[in-house]
This record gives C-alpha cells, structure tokens and sequence, in this order.
C-alpha cells in the first residue's frame, strides 16, 4: 500500500473522511421487504415503474442538488400515485407503505455518481419520508372556506400479518383533496400519513405538523384517524401516558405497561401536561351522520388508582394517574393527546380529536370500503356543524 493510500485509510478510520460511500443498515420495517415480495408481490410491484425510474435516477445523480431535488420530487410522485389510485378505485393503502420501504431501501444500499457523505444520506432518507407521506403536499384551495386536516396511520403489526391493511391509512388517501358544499359554503380536507413508531413522536412530528396550523389558524377542525375496535369511536379523554405491551413498526418497546405507565417524550424530556384532556370535536352531529357501523362516544379510561372507568367530565380525573385514555395506551392514543394539548397550549379554538375506526383482519376490500363511506359522511356533517 502506498502512501497515499495510507492516508486515505487512516483518515477514513479515524473519521476524518466524510464523504465515503457507505452504505446504511437496513431497519427493521425495510427488512420485511423481503417477505413481503413474496408474500404480497401485486402490492409491493404495484409501482414498479416508479421505483425503477427512481432506482435508475438515484444512481445516475452526480451532486447533493440534483439529488436532493430527485429525491423530493419521487417522494411526492409516489405519494400523489397513490392517492389518484386509491381514488380511482384501488381500495388499498399498502401500496404506498412497501413503496416508501423500497424507496428508502434504494437510498441506503445503493450510492449516487458521487461520495455521498452520511450526513447527506440521512437528509434524503428524511426527504422521503416526508414527502410520501404528505406532509410538503398540504395545499387548500383559494375558495375553501371549511378547511379540515386529517391524519390516518401507516399498516402496523406486521410480523403478526405481513398483508395487514389500516383504513385509517386508506381513509387519508381517498380523502386528501376531497372537497363539498355545506350550508353554501365550500369545504376541502387535506390528508397527511403517520408512521407507527414511537421515535418520530418522541422527536416532535405531530408538533412539527401541527403548531404552525394552530399558530395560523389556517384549518377549521383537526381530525386523526386510526385502527381500532368494533364500531367507530370518538376518543373523549385521551391519555398523557403510554401503558401498551405492543411494539411499533421497528419492533421497539417502550417498557411501559398498565402497571407501569410511562410518559412519551418531547425534546428530549417527558412530556409534560395533564393526565388526560377531552377533544372537541362536533360529537353530536358526527354520531347523527349514521353507518353500518355504531359510532360511540368513549369515556373509557384508565388509571393507577380506579382501573378501568367511565368518567362524566375531566373533573373525575383530577389527580388521577394516566395508564389508558380513551383511545388506550398506545399511538392512537398518544397523537389524539399531542394534538389536543398542543392545541390547549397555543389557546387555539380549532376542534381537534380523534376516531378510532372498526378494526380489519388483513385486508377486506368490501369492509374497508364501507368504513371509508361511514367516516366520510361523518367528517362532512362536522364540518356542516362548525
């Protein structure tokens, strides 16, 4: 080995080489890719041009630039086939979820024409979790006067069921850019999708998402959707504290349990604010709109003290100890609350809370469809109520 080459070693060991063409660890969500192509290859291949042109682009991309623009620009194509897909008829969410594996799977085994810096990697990876999932793509039209935002969920428990869908997910993708007259006024809702992990809440994305919204008053009612039980419910008291056994897409468990409820984290300290909230939502007309499915007013609580209850008002739960809200102790739970206090905080008057739809096994087309009709009538008469 020459000289030369000695000192290129050197430095990249001790770390003073930053552009090296390393290549990044796949997570746990990315490897399940694997199975999933098999098991489920008519959704993972359904965007298969799309991929490869992105794969092909990647690797012809000869700067940080024409990259970063590549990037973005394939992360937002994905999200808006998606959404023109489902809108058309396709009745499915999980296209886009092993899309955006591949997408991020491409960013970490393979290298551009240039030496991309790990630094740089992560801000791509970064690149296109955020514009496939929606979040650069909320855009009311000039004439919308009732502005709705509303959030559905990545598919989780996927070890348990590779092909698992969540209606939450296909809710906002066949709602986002869904607009309608009410009481001659003009509405519009816009749709975002959230990831099943507890990290990205941890480091503040449903505050990111949510705070220049209150700040700017720029929407008339804040609605998240999740997966959840039998019937539709509406999420009256939600919870501060995280108590489920039940890991997130990367297989992390947080330690907390009924017996041990543990406060998410904000900043890099515990969240800090009450034991539980209540939302704010038109309950009323929303529940009057009618379904399949019965649509609850959930009070259902838990704490360390009483257990399981159902509090009248948030007066019962002064001094009480958080180990389930109303929508549980897990990530339906845990936005519902972000999305109220963060609310509470900015002394923001928006109606903010949260739904939990009827669970799926797997995937149902036909029920899925349902519970997209269901919950389309009722965020229509919400907004005929504000």
């Amino acid at each position: 080995m020459n000289k030369a080459n000695l000192v290129f070693f050197f430095l990249m060991i001790v770390g003073y080489l930053p552009y090296v063409n390393a290549q990044t660890e796949l997570n746990t969500e990315e490897l399940r890719l694997e199975q999933a192509s098999i098991t489920l290859p008519e959704i993972t291949s359904r965007y298969q041009n799309l991929m490869d042109n992105f794969n092909t682009r990647y690797s012809q991309s000869t700067d940080e630039i024409e990259v970063t623009n590549m990037v973005t620009d394939y992360g937002e194509r994905l999200w808006v086939q998606a959404l023109q897909d489902v809108q058309s008829g396709a009745i499915d969410d999980r296209p886009l979820y092993w899309s955006r594996l591949m997408m991020l799977n491409t960013l970490k085994t393979n290298n551009p024409k240039f030496n991309i810096a790990p630094w740089q990697r992560e801000i791509l990876l970064k690149t296109v979790e955020k514009s496939s999932r929606g979040l650069s793509h909320i855009k009311f039209n000039d004439d919308a006067q009732i502005k709705i935002l509303l959030t559905g969920f990545d598919p989780f428990f996927l070890d348990r069921n590779i092909g698992q869908s969540n209606p939450s997910g296909l809710v906002a993708l066949a709602l986002d850019g869904f607009t309608f007259s009410v009481a001659g006024k003009q509405a519009q809702i816009e749709t975002v999708m959230i990831p099943v992990r507890f990290a990205d809440f941890d480091e503040g994305l449903i505050e990111s998402l949510l705070t220049p919204i209150y700040r700017n008053n720029s929407v008339d009612m804040i609605l998240t959707v999740s997966m959840g039980r039998d019937n539709f419910d509406f999420e009256r008291f939600p919870g501060r504290n995280r108590s489920a056994a039940a890991p997130d897409n990367l297989n992390v468990l947080t330690g907390a349990t009924k017996q041990n409820p543990l406060a998410p984290m904000l900043a890099g300290k515990s969240l800090n604010g009450p034991e539980f909230v209540e939302f704010s939502l038109p309950v009323q007309a929303m529940r009057a709109a009618g379904g399949k499915w019965k649509t609850n007013d959930n009070h259902k609580v838990r704490t360390l003290a009483k257990g399981a209850f159902y509090p009248r008002s948030l007066t019962e739960l002064k001094n009480s100890i958080s180990v389930e809200g109303s929508g549980g102790g897990y990530l339906s739970n845990e936005i519902s609350y972000r999305a109220v206090l963060l609310g509470q905080q900015l002394n923001s008057n928006i109606p903010v809370g949260h739904i939990h739809t009827p669970r799926v096994t797997g995937y149902n087309a036909t029920t899925e469809a349902q519970i997209l009709a269901q919950i389309k009538t009722m965020v229509m008469a919400g907004a005929a109520s504000l």
